[in-house]
Parts: C-alpha cells; structure tokens; sequence
C-alpha cells in the first residue's frame, strides 16, 4: 500500500483545479507537470502549505467559455504531490499521484488567479481500493493494439518493461501517455474500470494505428 492512501471522508471538500487540455490523470497514475504561470505556481505553494492536493480536469473545447474561463469537463481526477522541486528561475517540477476522480458539484470563488471547485466524489470511492483484484485484462489483444499503434506514431518503447507491467498499471499509464485526442482521453477518465477502459484503449490504438496507415496511403 502506499505510504499516503487517504480514506473518503477525509477527501477535501474544495479544491484548486489545473484545466490542462490533453493532460489526463488516472487514479494510481502519475503524471509530471512543469509549472511556471504565476497563478498555477500559487496554486503549488498553496496546495503544499494544505495537504498537497489538487485536481486535474480538462476545459471542453465544445462548451466555450464560462465566468472563470473555458468551460471544463464534468469529471477530473484529484493528485497529491508526490514529488516537487524548485528551479532556480522559480518554477515548480512536480508529480502529481492519481487518487480518486470526481464530479464538479459547483465552481467557486477564484483564489489567487486560480480556479476552484466543489467536488462530489460520490460513485468514484473503488478509486480509493488498495489491493482489489481486477478482472483480468484482455493482454494479447492490449499488446496486439499496441506494437502497430507506436510503429504508426513513431513511438518508441521498452518493451521488457512493458510485457513486465501489471494489467492495471499498464492500462492506465497507456491511457495517460497515448496521444489522443481531448474527447478521447476524457472517456478514458470516465470509463467505470480498468476492463471498460482497456477495452476502450484497445479501441483506439487500433483506429490510431489504421488513420496513420490511411494517410500514408494517399498520394501527395
């Protein structure tokens, strides 16, 4: 178990959220941020000084815009900082660790140039579940996706690591890194399971894979 695994009910109950187009965090993922916007540097030395968490959710390129700025997506992931450092020209390197994804109740009150929200974590608590055995994921047709979709992108990969990932881990690192489309990574996020959203992935890798080879098919 990790050494932080937070129980439901001592979630918070606000929380800065960072709307980052094509940034998609899991629960149990980990994805590295390069944070230099004054306001998103605030929204770091606030989050460190309590608790050290802070919510990923996506803008919706369909929705416009609203009071605080683009529209975003009903369901984001909240992160803890795992890790962080400070660069000399007073930037943050962190990573922020996947714990449970959420619903925005309601958009609050802006705090120091960034956006705040309500969250409703109702319906995401198998996020929070430390051990829980998976049903097993469909491994040859994950990696039978795979192979063709980084040949076609140009993607390389170490492929002893990968064959020695777990089923989960592997399913929700793929979903973090693949280069989808805004759309596409948010039903990754709201996808129920790991089942649901391997076979979601699987899906489109394979029609990744085949527009690459459609376009280098045609004639210039």
């Amino acid at each position: 178990m990790p050494a932080f695994h937070p129980r439901l009910e001592a979630l918070p109950s606000e929380i800065a959220v960072f709307p980052l187009s094509g940034a998609l965090l899991l629960p149990d993922g980990k994805l590295p941020l390069n944070i230099f916007e004054p306001r998103y540097v605030a929204m770091v030395e606030d989050s460190l000084a309590n608790g050290r968490m802070f919510g990923m959710v996506q803008p919706d390129p369909a929705a416009g815009g609203c009071g605080n700025g683009p529209c975003l997506y009903e369901v984001g992931c909240l992160g803890r900082l795992s890790s962080f450092s400070e660069t000399e020209d007073g930037r943050f390197l962190v990573t922020l660790s996947g714990l449970i994804r959420f619903k925005v109740a309601e958009e609050l009150a802006m705090r120091r140039g960034y956006r705040m929200v309500r969250p409703d974590y109702a319906g995401f608590e198998a996020d929070l579940a430390q051990g829980a055995k998976l049903p097993p994921v469909d491994r040859p047709a994950l990696m039978g996706a795979l192979r063709p979709y980084f040949r076609a992108r140009g993607i390389e990969a170490n492929w002893d690591a990968v064959e020695q990932t777990a089923d989960a881990m592997l399913v929700t690192t793929l979903s973090m890194v693949c280069p989808f489309e805004v759309p596409e990574k948010q039903a990754l996020l709201e996808a129920p399971d790991a089942c649901s959203r391997a076979a979601m992935l699987i899906a489109l890798m394979r029609m990744g894979a085949a527009g690459c080879a459609s376009t280098e098919g045609r004639p210039s």
